[in-house]
């Protein structure tokens, strides 16, 4: 790790033309930036961990016009917090927002808090993300440490090790609470982010644009893209699984089963799920009381966790009920007029196909 007393010297202040980069060049329309309040920031933190300000702001400007203040997302069922997430990915924020709206129109008045041992002990909140809530919307001095900004400190100190190791990370923090300044945190703490996703990018850094080059080591080394250090790569596993898109006698209506509270696509609606080998009819009959008269495997299709891979062979299968279906977690979905519910993007995608097939058949 490469950290000295030099090249404190060199860092010592980023507070200054940082803000004078801001003020020209950083982000100052992001529609949670206006109006700028708690529930607001709140909001945009937690869609934009893992994904891009591009993506995040259509997803923000429906959810903010369908939940615009604490009560309403808090009041709201989770199926319709889930459906307007469908897509953004990493579900358990979803669930973790809306179970910390309930918690804050509990305990806190519907008000969102402004001490920081509170927003830390909020669900799906972290030290940084709490930190970066309480200085955009309060003014409140806190450091953060989200991805863009770990990628500046590790290139301007040269700090070797992947990120995520506690060491590695513990230096970082120390240096992002070094550089926080006691005025102006609200752009800081933008202009720091901004620095990261507009300039300090991962790949082909804009250095020539950067206001802290002349300050940054690895820019003066020539080794800008070796930093930060990249996570140990690991070979993802692969799981299968059959999902069977069991559709009525009118091809209509499809069923659907609503998934676990946790884990992978937890609260989503999702096609009910065998293994690649069981006997379709025979699980059918079993676990969905459902007599089968035919199944037509489609094309199979991939989907990519953060930790591995799910190969999805999709079967359409044409079944009639033995019984009264009469279940909380089991639905007939009508692919024509789809109602507000969470669904996996591999689900949205096949329901589409199924919608689209049956208007080709109409």
């Amino acid at each position: 790790m490469a950290s000295n007393s030099s090249s404190t010297q060199h860092t010592n202040n980023l507070a200054q033309p940082l803000l004078a980069w801001f003020s020209k060049h950083g982000r100052h329309d992001l529609p949670w930036q206006q109006p700028r309040n708690a529930y607001r920031v709140w909001i945009s933190e937690i869609m934009l961990q893992q994904t891009q300000v591009t993506t995040v702001i259509p997803y923000f400007e429906r959810f903010m016009q369908t939940f615009s203040n604490i009560n309403a997302l808090a009041n709201a069922p989770l199926d319709a917090v889930l459906h307007l997430w469908t897509g953004l990915g990493y579900y358990a924020r979803a669930r973790n927002l809306h179970k910390a709206a309930q918690q804050i129109q509990a305990h806190h008045n519907g008000e969102f808090p402004t001490d920081f041992e509170t927003v830390l002990a909020l669900p799906g909140i972290g030290r940084s993300t709490a930190g970066a809530i309480l200085a955009q919307a309060y003014g409140q001095r806190h450091a953060i440490l989200d991805g863009n900004v770990k990628r500046v400190l590790t290139r301007l100190y040269m700090i070797e090790g992947w990120p995520g190791n506690k060491n590695v990370e513990q230096s970082l923090w120390e240096k992002a609470e070094y550089h926080t300044p006691d005025e102006n945190l609200v752009d800081y703490t933008q202009a720091i982010m901004d620095l990261g996703a507009t300039v300090c990018k991962r790949s082909k850094p804009a250095c020539t644009l950067c206001p802290l080059n002349k300050q940054c080591l690895a820019h003066a080394s020539g080794q800008e893209t070796s930093f930060p250090t990249s996570k140990p790569k690991k070979t993802k596993p692969t799981k299968q699984t059959c999902m069977l898109l069991v559709v009525d006698e009118s091809g209509q209506q499809t069923l659907l089963e609503k998934r676990p509270p946790t884990g992978i696509w937890g609260g989503l609606w999702s096609f009910p799920e065998c293994q690649p080998d069981d006997d379709i009819g025979d699980w059918c009959r079993n676990n969905l009381q459902l007599s089968v008269a035919a199944t037509q495997p489609l094309d199979p299709l991939r989907h990519t966790f953060s930790h591995y891979h799910l190969d999805i062979q999709p079967i359409k299968v044409q079944a009639s009920p033995l019984g009264v279906m009469d279940s909380e977690q089991l639905i007939w979905y009508n692919t024509r007029e789809p109602d507000e519910r969470g669904l996996p993007t591999p689900v949205k995608m096949l329901l589409d196909q199924l919608a689209s097939e049956y208007d080709a058949t109409d």
